[in-house]
């Protein structure tokens, strides 16, 4: 940590010192919410003194607290939507902390909550919503298995305004709002954690074992005290404590899914753990594993003259492991570490044909061979502490996220003067193909590549918060100040050999194998995969190198970057009556640098020159901004809560964005009038990007009618300045002389506009509904070469739709779910704007509940089939069509509580 980052810590703890400093001689009151024996904690649930109009929530292990109070006798109310309200009676001494419990009255709880808990996380998730001081979407523990999701991700996108990215048709990462996942803050405990892969910033939320989520909180206003990287809004994951739950746990499942396009059978198994040791020692630990086997058919065309046909076999391997420790020796001190293990590995084999529409008739039949594997590995410790009304909480985290994809093996082989056809129209273009197509006889190895990719990701964070509560008149008041400090590197980097030569012992024919199941149309023939691998290990010796293009691509493709960012806050929280405040400033330093190179392959026949030019290229920059924000919440009536928020945040771009390379290919040759052409195009990264910088308004009104539900409407508005867009800038300033240059640049402005609708209702008969549906509108300008492009938000969509059929008792829980999200631009290319295509999906759970313990379920997923589809300019125009099946689960699970 550089100085000036020690000098920033210690002003900004001194002046939290200065702020918390008056002492404290009144009492306090703590305490945990349970049910009349002490076997469930009510999480979410809001406590308030009555005589003082002091009002609190339960945190996640079901404990509130009060802290300076005026000595005397007080009623203490506690209520919990579906489960009514409790009132005791408390007295608070002078000095010192009184621990009091709360329980409801056996008539008060709801019997379904006790025994098969399985409205009790969707009454939780309701309480916590109700009483949070900004807007917030929250997911409970207990929900997370009440779908037929397959990972924390897909979970979320149940929630008003959430929607998901997939990847061969699995959700991986979370958006909010219509807006791009890059655009959001994740969280782990207050931990940021790494990402794998080497463009990216955020994780994919597969990677969680979902059996030790204590809870998912999405903020879609944030505070001073979070991370200012929320233009669409902040996922906080809450790892599960040992304190968490009233008593010991276990809890075990197992599964066997099918995909129903590879005929292909997956297994599952999970388990936790948790337990309490003399009241003051906790641990929770969870284990899972899967093997999916499964696949996609795929046909792309480039919009003008070629069309590829993709066919995909996969196996997808994820461990999942992590343990966390509490000691709480009492309730005014407490000491944690979390710690997450995740391995996930793709082993991938892709068979491709690519026909070119030109008059030689080319056909390249290419294969893919990789298995690629990411690992996370992620520390937090810290701990909180209660003096008298000063609370201070700490922590430390490392991080470390790797990709390996060793050895990687793409194969080529080309045919020439071959018969087929197309109009290479409609979502699916079909091709008409001559037996001479299929007969590799008339083929030739043209290339094999073998390629190396590695990314490591690492980052090592610390955070300290204080918080000073006091009572002055009739106001109650809560201050808090903080440091975050963050440093983080991302290095990528590539070994990439190509060999185009030395390939006289190759016979396509050797290789055929018999034609992949493929649904999209004629396919042909396969080529073995094992075989090709063998052949390179027996052969490679014979193979010539390309030297320049190997040279060109492994050392493109590698840079490092480092930032690091330094944080403080101040904020304020205050009730007047019916009213809360919360407000404040954050303030956000960042200091970027990047090292890689300009990678020049040329090839010059004028001057006989034939090199990769090699210019080492590295770069910094720092930047800050001030962020004020304000949240209110009134009360409008005991049901009805209305919320306002102005925010300021921001986003920082891509890593692939702003890393330091240039590839550059210049080829000089002779033409048809004897005069020499330079054709230059380039791919480059762009450091001198600017980072997102967003005003955020939000308006929302919910209503909760008593039981376990709630109604609401929001509206919410942002103005957002340089936003990032991938586009073709040859011939600008900085690229004059090329035909071709795609790069990320900074758009000019953007606004972005919506409404957020949601009901959910659980009936006294057993039947359960949940809708919701966020529409939204942008307005983005990109000006490329004085040529002035309006659109929407990059990855934005217009709407996103949530609707649940359900119902359940005693016996069974049925789900029927759909998604819905509608088109979204994903970039400007080559003049042609390509779409992602809206998608709907219909899900649907079934549960069978042998005993309390014990259930088994079955999952649909994806039963409609739903295809991924992107299109150039109209959805006749295929840009890529990918089909994934239906994947179907059966398995059952038991819990000892």
């Amino acid at each position: 940590m550089s100085k000036k980052y020690f000098n920033k810590l210690a002003l900004t703890t001194a002046i939290a010192a200065a702020l918390t400093s008056v002492s404290a001689t009144a009492g306090g009151l703590v305490g945990k919410v349970t049910d009349a024996n002490g076997s469930q904690l009510y999480k979410g649930a809001k406590v308030s003194i009555a005589e003082l109009d002091l009002v609190t929530t339960t945190d996640q292990s079901g404990v509130y607290r009060f802290a300076n109070l005026p000595a005397g006798e007080y009623k203490v109310v506690v209520e919990y939507i579906g489960a009514g309200s409790s009132e005791t009676t408390v007295t608070v001494n002078q000095t010192g902390t009184v621990e009091q419990n709360l329980t409801f009255s056996e008539q008060a709880q709801l019997e379904d909550i006790v025994v098969y808990a399985q409205r009790a996380g969707q009454a939780g998730a309701i309480n916590a919503q109700k009483n949070a001081d900004s807007i917030k979407s929250i997911v409970s523990a207990d929900a997370i298995g009440q779908f037929p999701d397959q990972n924390v991700s897909e979970a979320l996108q149940r929630l008003p305004g959430m929607f998901i990215e997939r990847d061969q048709g699995e959700g991986r990462f979370v958006g909010i709002r219509g807006i791009d996942p890059n655009l959001n803050n994740v969280t782990i405990n207050g931990l940021n954690v790494p990402s794998p892969e080497s463009g990216v910033r955020s994780v994919a939320l597969d990677v969680i074992p979902s059996n030790l989520v204590g809870g998912l909180e999405v903020s879609k206003s944030v505070t001073p005290d979070m991370d200012a990287d929320a233009i669409g809004g902040s996922i906080e994951v809450k790892s599960l404590s040992g304190f968490d739950r009233a008593q010991q746990s276990i809890t075990f499942s197992a599964e066997m899914a099918q995909n129903q396009l590879r005929d292909s059978k997956s297994p599952k198994v999970s388990a936790s753990y948790t337990d309490i040791f003399d009241d003051t020692f906790a641990v929770a630990a969870a284990l899972s594993y899967s093997d999916r086997e499964f696949g996609s058919d795929n046909i792309e065309s480039n919009g003008d003259d070629e069309i590829e046909q993709r066919f995909y076999s996969i196996t997808r391997e994820r461990l999942g492991a992590a343990v966390n420790l509490d000691y709480r020796p009492d309730f005014n001190n407490q000491y944690f570490v979390r710690s997450l293990f995740s391995e996930f590995s793709d082993d991938e084999y892709r068979l491709s044909n690519t026909f070119v529409f030109d008059d030689e008739g080319e056909v390249e039949r290419a294969t893919k061979d990789r298995k690629e594997t990411q690992q996370i590995i992620s520390l937090t410790a810290g701990g909180e502490h209660q003096l008298d009304s000063l609370t201070v909480n700490y922590q430390v985290g490392y991080s470390k996220a790797e990709e390996e994809n060793p050895n990687a093996l793409y194969y080529t082989i080309k045919g020439e003067g071959l018969t087929f056809d197309s109009d290479m129209q409609g979502q699916i273009p079909q091709i008409s193909q001559g037996a001479d197509v299929h007969d590799f006889a008339n083929y030739e190895l043209d290339e094999v590549s073998d390629e190396s990719d590695f990314a490591e990701d690492e980052e090592t964070s610390f955070k300290l918060d204080l918080t000073k509560k006091l009572l002055v008149g009739d106001s109650a008041y809560e201050f808090k100040t903080g440091v975050k400090y963050r440093q983080r590197e991302k290095n990528t980097r590539a070994i990439i050999d190509i060999y185009d030569d030395g390939f006289d012992a190759f016979n396509p024919t050797d290789f055929a194998t018999a034609t992949p199941d493929w649904s999209l149309g004629d396919f042909g023939p396969g080529l073995n995969r094992q075989a090709l691998r063998n052949f390179t290990k027996q052969n490679k010796a014979g193979f010539e190198k390309v030297e320049l293009d190997s040279d060109l691509e492994s050392q493109g493709a590698s840079y490092t970057i480092n930032e690091d960012i330094f944080a403080a806050y101040a904020m304020v929280s205050a009730d007047f009556g019916k009213l809360n405040v919360v407000a404040g400033v954050r303030y956000e330093q960042t200091d970027f640098s990047t090292q890689g190179a300009k990678v020049e392959l040329v090839e010059d026949e004028q001057n006989d020159v034939e090199e990769v030019q090699n210019t080492p290229w590295s770069t910094e920059d720092s930047y800050s901004k001030l962020l004020p924000s304000i949240n209110l919440r009134y009360e409008l009536s005991d049901k009805l809560i209305a919320r306002a928020a102005y925010t300021q945040t921001l986003a920082r771009p891509k890593f692939e964005d702003v890393g330091a390379y240039q590839i550059i290919e210049s080829k000089t040759e002779e033409n048809d009038d004897g005069e020499f052409e330079t054709e230059r195009e380039a791919e480059a990264g762009n450091p001198s990007l600017k980072p997102y910088f967003a005003d955020n308004f939000d308006l929302s009104l919910e209503y909760y009618p008593g039981h376990i539900g709630v109604l609401s409407a929001g509206y919410f508005h942002k103005s957002i300045d340089n936003f990032v867009i991938v586009v073709d800038v040859a011939g600008t300033s900085e690229w004059q002389g090329y035909d071709e240059v795609f790069q990320p640049i900074n758009g000019q402005s953007a606004k972005l506009h919506g409404v957020e609708l949601a009901w959910v209702k659980s009936f006294d008969s057993g039947l359960l509904l949940a809708a919701n549906a966020t529409l939204t509108d942008s307005e983005a300008t990109t000006i490329v070469d004085g040529e002035v492009f309006e659109t929407q938000l990059p990855n934005q969509s217009d709407t996103i739709a949530n609707f649940t059929l359900g119902f359940e008792n005693d016996t069974v829980s049925l789900r029927l779910t759909s998604v819905y999200k509608s088109k979204n631009l994903e970039e400007i290319d080559d003049g042609m704007l390509r779409y992602e295509d809206a998608h709907t999906q219909l899900d649907f759970s079934g549960k069978y509940y042998i005993n309390q313990q014990t259930h088994i379920y079955f999952n649909a997923v994806n039963i409609n089939d739903e295809p991924m589809y992107h299109y150039f300019d109209n959805r006749n125009q295929n840009a890529q069509y990918e089909s994934y099946g239906r994947t179907f689960q059966l398995g059952f699970s038991w819990a000892s509580f």
